[in-house]
């Protein structure tokens, strides 16, 4: 959401350049059978085809309630800089109708967007790939890392998680009779030399093997990891992808905390060295814009997106229309620098904070 602390154009080939495509993905061994045997809800994908549509189009194939009794006409809302805040009639309509499950085009565009200019994932500039780069707004990423372990674990996997780990992760974990193979952290994140060692078990040819317990997911929190709050170098990200390569597994990158880590230039994340479409980013507006507001969104290989988008299709159906439209309006109205603002005041929020504790122990 910053674009100016993120490495530039040249350097981001340079960090690419040390990452080589190592084999073709093989999706279907990453996802469960509930999760093969989805297929496309008719009318959802009539909300995407709508969506597109001119205003003026009348469908009779969704259900969907006419705009005109919606209570909610227009809206102004006021923002912390005392500037005003307008939710025009035709957004106020489209916010509080139903939408395409993706997320509503303007907004899913901005997260595109961003995704390309700070991360520029070598899967999105690769359209030919199969695991080329798709993106879904969720209801929170808490939503989508949960919609992703149910769609890629059964009961008796064995997955790869970052000790300690975050206990919302845990609670999803657990209760599915998953085995957790914990791979230590220190100051500098997660030990590559671990993760090598859980791994070592099994032979890298066992991943072809579908009656093999190898483990085909690795959860981490590379930035601010809760509860520790390390954050992992560029050398053991690049380590550990090399592992996941050797082993094919797929990296579940929960990343609520990238956009605010005190070091600059920001630490490359595991999406922009992510040549193969082996990882499935997890991105949130709670730590920014609001918690409340219930918006996420997750980065991945279109074959696993397009089964989480499948899961949202027969659950919620797509996330908050009105929570969406909100966001964009205010993201539009904050303009490029939008989350560099939000950023600049959560940290000066959380050093003021860290300073007050250290000057009253007595508070602690």
């Amino acid at each position: 959401m910053i674009a100016p602390d993120v490495p530039d154009s040249d350097s981001e080939e340079r960090l690419r350049s040390k990452t080589r495509r190592r084999a073709t993905m093989n999706y279907s061994r990453f996802l469960n059978r509930i999760a093969l045997a989805r297929r496309p809800n008719p009318i959802r994908v009539l909300a995407g085809i709508l969506q597109q549509g001119p205003p003026t189009m009348i469908s009779m194939a969704g259900g969907n309630p006419n705009s005109y009794n919606f209570p909610l006409t227009e809206a102004t809302l006021t923002l912390r800089d005392g500037s005003k805040l307008t939710v025009d009639p035709d957004s106020l309509k489209q916010a509080l109708q139903y939408s395409a499950t993706p997320g509503i085009t303007d907004l899913f565009d901005w997260v595109k967007g961003l995704q390309k200019r700070v991360h520029k994932p070598p899967t999105l500039l690769n359209s030919t790939s199969d695991g080329h780069l798709d993106f879904l707004i969720t209801n929170g990423s808490q939503d989508g890392i949960c919609k992703a372990l149910e769609a890629m674990t059964s009961v008796d996997d064995n997955v790869l998680m970052e000790i300690p780990c975050y206990v919302g992760t845990l609670s999803i974990v657990r209760p599915r009779g998953l085995n957790i193979l914990p791979v230590n952290v220190d100051h500098n994140g997660v030990d590559p030399n671990h993760l090598k060692k859980q791994l070592s078990r099994w032979k890298p040819s066992d991943a072809k093997d579908p009656e093999s317990k190898i483990p085909k997911i690795f959860y981490t929190i590379p930035n601010g990891s809760n509860p520790t709050g390390c954050g992992q170098t560029e050398d053991r990200k690049r380590a550990i992808y090399e592992l996941a390569q050797e082993y094919d597994l797929m990296i579940l990158e929960d990343d609520p905390y990238f956009y605010v880590q005190f070091q600059r230039p920001y630490v490359p994340s595991y999406l922009s060295m992510d040549v193969d479409g082996r990882v499935i980013r997890f991105d949130s507006f709670s730590k920014l814009i609001s918690s409340g507001i219930r918006l996420g969104f997750v980065s991945g290989p279109e074959p696993i997106i397009n089964k989480l988008a499948l899961h949202m299709q027969t659950s919620v159906m797509h996330a908050s229309g009105l929570s969406q439209v909100v966001l964009l309006k205010v993201l539009q109205k904050m303009g490029s620098t939008a989350s560099r603002n939000m950023q600049l005041k959560w940290l000066s929020f959380m050093r003021r904070s860290v300073t007050n504790v250290w000057r009253q122990p007595e508070n602690i």
